[in-house]
């Protein structure tokens, strides 16, 4: 099969904002469309989201430029691929670009594109895209466990105004079982936590991620107690069916020391881990994510070693972008025990896929998430989490381009059950 068509253009992201949509087809006529998503909060070692930086349109946020890459460079490098070398045509744009974090043509542009030709090709074999994944990179993935909600219900540091220093806070479900039915046991208790907001007088006002961003919250550890509250209220047993799991986004308060303002106080990185571990017997986490700055690596070491033995995992995110050489790099120094996947850190799928692939391999489960900032109605991530066996796929609980992730990974739960 070959590509007999590829149009790219502008659409609008959830933060206002324009993104790039390619849209392939194939001459078997057969076609996919795909969009990329761009994070408020991104860590400095992700690829390059491109945009234009004239000023006299969207505030320099425009893609034009990138959809000139698209057209004029990407395009005539891969129409003689066939469609289905998948790893060829990535691999074909990763050299193309000639850049460590893919900053000259643009990570946008190349995901796009690489989504996009995916998507086309399983569409041309109609087959779900879950399966074509596993098949296109050859993963064996029990499809009997699906990946379980881990549903953002609090927002603050860069996704909210006024807020906790600490980034998202999550209801995760603390158990296997029915995707569908957890994410319902998810959700009933995030309604329960708009109640208990209501009474403690705090905005129920949602936030980019289409969580509650209430300002006015007293401390960084008064969520923990709001979501064990709602986990209670919704007929829950925290740490049974129901836990926390918790993305600081550290580097975003970190200046040489880590301030959090909320509480007026500064730590050092040995002083924040023990910050930490006065709460970690207080609550039901499951996971806890980037606690530490994404180059504190000696820190991020010993911090591994205490979530060790406690039991929960310890998540990098802005550590690791989805790159293998920090994944590797990561694993070395036994720093992690999981990892956040977000392709449009890295800018192609092969690259998400293998640096699944090697998480696996060393026994880090893979959570796969969505953007604060700037996310679209596609719902790629759903499959990809699926197919790479991830343990959990992180998202927003309401908006639209949060819950087409929900309602994908239903979707597929549906399909499976029902063969």
């Amino acid at each position: 099969m070959k590509i007999a068509k590829l149009i790219a253009y502008e659409i609008l992201a959830s933060g206002g904002y324009p993104t790039v949509e390619v849209k392939v087809t194939l001459d078997t006529g057969s076609v996919g469309v795909a969009s990329v998503p761009y994070g408020a909060s991104a860590g400095t070692h992700e690829a390059t989201v491109l945009t234009d930086g004239d000023m006299s349109r969207w505030n320099g946020q425009g893609n034009l430029t990138v959809i000139s890459n698209i057209l004029n460079e990407i395009l005539p490098t891969i129409t003689n691929i066939p469609a289905e070398n998948q790893v060829e045509i990535d691999t074909a744009m990763i050299r193309l670009d000639g850049t460590v974090n893919k900053a000259r043509l643009g990570g946008n542009a190349i995901l796009a594109v690489s989504l996009a030709v995916a998507r086309a090709v399983a569409n041309a074999n109609r087959m779900p895209l879950y399966k074509y994944i596993m098949q296109t990179y050859g993963l064996i993935t029990d499809l009997t466990k699906l990946p379980q909600p881990m549903v953002v219900v609090i927002e603050g540091g860069k996704h909210a105004d006024e807020t906790t220093d600490f980034q998202e806070f999550c209801i995760t479900a603390k158990e296997g079982g029915s995707v569908t039915e957890n994410i319902r046991k998810a959700l009933e208790t995030y309604h329960q936590l708009k109640k208990i907001l209501k009474a403690s007088k705090l905005s129920t006002n949602v936030g980019n991620e289409g969580a509650f961003a209430p300002n006015g919250i007293p401390t960084n550890e008064a969520p923990f107690e709001y979501i064990v509250q709602a986990i209670t209220k919704a007929g829950f047993t925290p740490g049974k069916e129901l836990g926390i799991s918790v993305d600081a986004a550290a580097s975003e308060f970190f200046n040489g020391n880590y301030e959090l303002k909320l509480e007026g106080r500064q730590f050092t990185g040995e002083e924040l881990i023990n910050y930490y571990s006065e709460l970690l017997d207080k609550y039901p986490f499951v996971s806890l994510e980037d606690l530490l700055a994404e180059d504190d690596w000696d820190n991020w070491v010993a911090l591994n070693k205490l979530l060790k033995e406690k039991g929960i995992k310890h998540i990098g995110d802005d550590l690791t972008v989805t790159n293998i050489s920090r994944l590797r790099k990561a694993i070395e120094l036994d720093a992690i025990t999981g990892i956040i996947i977000k392709p449009n850190q890295i800018g192609t799928l092969s690259e998400t896929v293998a640096c699944c692939k090697i998480a696996n391999e060393h026994g880090l489960i893979t959570i796969t998430s969505h953007r604060g900032g700037g996310e679209t109605n596609d719902h790629f991530i759903s499959d990809l989490a699926v197919a790479v066996g991830s343990a959990y796929v992180k998202v927003g609980p309401t908006r639209g381009e949060r819950v087409s992730k929900y309602n994908r990974l239903m979707e597929i739960e549906r399909e499976l059950q029902q063969n």
